[in-house]
């Protein structure tokens, strides 16, 4: 009888990795919003960036809280971020020339600012509220990464070749 590849053998588990291609929303927002935090650090390297954002079909929001010593134009970022990705008419699902883009930037909250680095030595500055990162090394891969994660990596970057 064959072996059921999907059912794993007592004291084993299943371990599977997903990736997702630059055109995906998931991504199209992370651009979005690191395009944002790049123009601010650009404007200002001190800026306290906490920046998110969200899409549906041609309408993208970009909301958080931000300080940066300059202007920056948000709506124009957002629209050339989406250009980037390649979603340039709506019959590919976005025109970044026509889509609704929808900004609620605030300043950073004073709390946060307290909590996180003002009045701090360098040593005790702290992170915002966002990000938590679990992962492990292996020496099943040259990138010590865990295969499926390694073999994940290599087929969306080779779909993304084939997309370009």
């Amino acid at each position: 009888m064959e072996k059921d590849l999907l059912i794993p053998e007592p004291g084993h588990f299943l371990f599977t990795s997903e990736s997702v291609t630059s055109g995906h929303p998931d991504k199209l927002c992370d651009y979005i919003s690191d395009s944002i935090l790049d123009a601010c650090l650009a404007k200002d390297p001190n800026a306290k960036v906490a920046c998110e954002s969200a899409v549906k079909n041609s309408i993208c929001m970009v909301f958080g809280e931000i300080t940066v010593d300059g202007e920056i134009n948000f709506e124009q970022t957002a629209r050339q971020a989406i250009k980037e990705i390649g979603y340039t008419s709506t019959d590919v699902g976005m025109d970044y020339k026509t889509a609704t883009i929808i900004v609620a930037i605030d300043k950073q909250s004073p709390d946060i600012a307290q909590g996180v680095h003002l009045n701090k030595s360098e040593e005790d500055v702290g992170a915002g509220d966002q990000g938590l990162m679990i992962g492990y090394a292996s020496d099943e891969t040259e990138s010590l990464m865990p295969l499926t994660h390694d073999l994940c990596g290599k087929l969306v970057r080779r779909l993304e070749q084939c997309r370009k």
